[in-house]
């Protein structure tokens, strides 16, 4: 990729990304920064960004941010206004999985998932979206996963979660657009990132579950089990999608995702098809 260090600082897009720390939120801010442009790197603990600012300390901020506080969202959009006026482009990235059968997971789980990984997108979303509706363009990345596409077992309120910021993200495509704001969705299937290792898992484990779900746990906590995703691959696709003159409003990343993806729709474009005249005919006769 060309660097373009070269620019006038105005030319250079200014990106807040979430969950800087490791993985994709790591490797996309170095992708971005390679490019020239300048980056508010956030994550809850601001000394685990401490290598990444080193690197660019001209054009990398590190900021304090927990998406689950309100307050910590608008110091961090504060501070990142302060520094260069604007941002560009947002990428939500932040977010954890969780392993566990959905009759396993209980109630403050599932609202503590959800809470980091949809209205933690929300939060940001909307202490950023008044500065872009002001200047009338900008860019929010939303990144979603393989399972907010395909539900797996064991993976349930993950699914779920990633499910809600699909359709969160379609929703907020169509209302941002007219503004000249545009919306990607970025869907990684399995990727060398530390995102195996941080999985939580249900505190209650049934043995019901254990030749489907218990088997979910076992191949997440296999080390010698190597994803074919490149995070930094990963991360140069997104920064080009999300910079194109033309962007999609999804962007699945890795041959798994789009196998499994493909696989999905394809069998439930028959099963429609298939349901069709016993769905339609609910409708008063015309």
């Amino acid at each position: 990729m060309n660097t373009e260090t070269d620019r006038p600082e105005p030319d250079r897009r200014v990106w807040l990304i979430t969950g800087c720390s490791t993985g994709f939120g790591d490797s996309l801010a170095r992708a971005a920064l390679e490019t020239g442009d300048l980056v508010v790197a956030t994550a809850r603990n601001a000394a685990t960004l401490d290598a990444l600012a080193a690197a660019h300390p001209q054009t990398c901020l590190p900021v304090a941010m927990d998406v689950g506080n309100g307050d910590s969202v608008a110091d961090a959009v504060a501070k990142a206004v302060a520094w260069k006026g604007r941002i560009d482009v947002l990428v939500n990235n932040a977010g954890y999985g969780l392993v566990g059968a959905i009759e396993e997971l209980d109630d403050k789980e599932i609202h503590d998932i959800f809470d980091t990984n949809v209205i933690g997108v929300v939060r940001v979303s909307r202490g950023v979206l008044p500065l872009m509706r002001e200047r009338g363009r900008g860019m929010i990345v939303n990144i979603s996963s393989m399972g907010g596409l395909v539900g797996f077992a064991g993976m349930g309120a993950y699914s779920a979660s990633k499910f809600a910021v699909e359709g969160l993200s379609e929703a907020l495509a169509l209302e941002a657009k007219p503004l000249g704001i545009d919306v990607l969705l970025v869907e990684p299937g399995p990727f060398r990132t530390p995102f195996r290792g941080q999985l939580r898992s249900s505190a209650r484990q049934l043995a019901a579950y254990q030749d489907t779900v218990g088997k979910v746990r076992g191949v997440m906590a296999d080390t010698t089990i190597l994803p074919p995703g490149d995070p930094q691959r990963a991360a140069r696709a997104i920064v080009q999608a999300a910079t194109a003159d033309a962007p999609p409003q999804r962007l699945l990343l890795g041959k798994i995702c789009y196998d499994n993806v493909t696989n999905k729709l394809n069998a439930m474009k028959e099963e429609i098809a298939t349901w069709r005249d016993l769905g339609i005919a609910t409708d008063f006769p015309s």
